[in-house]
């Protein structure tokens, strides 16, 4: 027998305020925070390892650059290159919206890469152990954007706590906008959010950050992992699953390897590290 529940109403509107022709939404905010509350706590890191303080600032600028970019073009390609093709002045308009997450990985680690041979000249390993700390919760904030925005949805669902969002109520792409779905925005947002806390505890309490890239291999089999899990209650984003039969989405497709890699530098054998905990 269906249970009834008295589902979550979802209308919220994606914009804070207009001034003039100037509009601030939620998902813009929330993915500023995430970029502001990640160059305090790298900072922290940096004064704890003695640092140059110099360097901070330019590697934040290479994240900033490189996610944008990366996730921009990870989407244009990964998604929707159909659509781009066609309409290749559309490419830049990120205010249209269109980011992806695999994309912005990719963009932040080339960024990191280039940072690394010039400006520290140091292992990239050693900035994507810390950068990818506050990158989880980065993470967090930027699927409550996605919430915000009505955006990258759940399938139909009969749980207690299943939103409808009215705002989808006219979107062609769904067979029925109205229905009660699962919220995977916050299945994300709360899995990056516990996932921040390991990085935290593993960075701050444990010696593993003395293995070169254990914390960043944590952070890929960790994001990633999750993210597998939650594409299975997502409705299809489109993009490269039709050509693998539909038997997993892009998003899926696209998480395997970065899990890979991440074992692969969580497990890889380093003798240098030390045996005792700071």
């Amino acid at each position: 027998m269906e249970m009834l529940f008295a589902y979550i109403t979802w209308n919220v509107s994606p914009e804070i305020v207009s001034v003039g022709p100037l509009t601030f939404r939620w998902y813009g905010l929330l993915f500023a925070l995430g970029f502001l509350l990640g160059l305090y706590m790298v900072r922290r890191m940096f004064k704890e390892e003695k640092a140059p303080e110099a360097w901070l600032d330019k590697a934040f600028i290479y994240v900033v650059v490189g996610a944008v970019l990366g996730a921009r073009l990870g989407h244009v390609f990964f998604y929707d290159w159909d659509y781009y093709s066609k309409n290749l002045i559309e490419i830049p308009m990120v205010w249209h919206g269109g980011l992806a997450s695999h994309g912005g990985a990719i963009g932040v680690i080339l960024a990191l890469w280039i940072f690394s041979v010039r400006v520290s000249k140091k292992s990239i390993l050693w900035i994507l152990d810390k950068v990818v700390v506050p990158t989880a919760l980065a993470g967090c904030f930027i699927r409550l954007g996605n919430l915000m925005n009505s955006e990258i949805v759940g399938k139909p669902a009969n749980v207690a706590w299943a939103f409808i969002f009215t705002r989808l109520q006219n979107d062609p792409d769904l067979e029925n906008p109205l229905a009660p779905r699962h919220p995977v925005q916050l299945y994300e947002s709360l899995s990056y959010l516990a996932i921040f806390f390991i990085l935290y505890y593993v960075y701050w309490r444990t010696n593993k950050r003395e293995k070169p890239g254990y914390i960043f291999g944590l952070f890929l089999a960790l994001v990633f992992g999750v993210r597998i899990v939650w594409e299975y209650f997502k409705e299809s984003q489109g993009g490269i699953e039709s050509s693998f039969g539909n038997v997993m989405s892009t998003g899926q497709l696209l998480s395997v390897p970065f899990v890979l890699i991440g074992l692969y530098f969580m497990f890889r054998k380093n003798p240098g590290i030390s045996a005792t905990k700071k």
